[in-house]
């Protein structure tokens, strides 16, 4: 069974910089794909950034050039760095396996709040 628990948000300033971590179980991170999202009050979920098997990356124009994805193997743990943080940028954040995100019942974890101030 997959466990996905995220944790590292916060309440920081416009401009600040936040580490999120989620730590998998149930499922290799190293040959899924996995995904950061987040969902603000009153959107729908959005994927900021992903991460494949390989190591390849891609991420929402919103956020490119400021987030950074990345993931540890032994650890079983994916993080992305949030730096020049914004506003906009407040909302829950959420990992997943892309798989299990489309899927038509998909699982999520609890999600991390952050909350950016101006």
């Amino acid at each position: 069974q997959v466990q996905l628990v995220e944790s590292g948000g916060g309440l920081v300033q416009a401009g600040g910089s936040l580490r999120l971590s989620c730590a998998a179980s149930g499922r290799r991170i190293d040959i899924n794909a996995v995904g950061w999202y987040r969902q603000a009050p009153g959107k729908q979920r959005e994927r900021v950034a992903m991460i494949n098997s390989g190591g390849g990356t891609g991420y929402a124009d919103s956020v490119k050039g400021r987030f950074t994805i990345s993931r540890d193997n032994i650890k079983s743990t994916v993080y992305l760095q949030m730096n020049s943080l914004k506003p906009e940028d407040t909302a829950v954040y959420y990992c997943n396996f892309l798989a299990l995100a489309a899927a038509t019942t998909p699982y999520w974890g609890q999600g991390t709040q952050v909350t950016v101030s101006s």
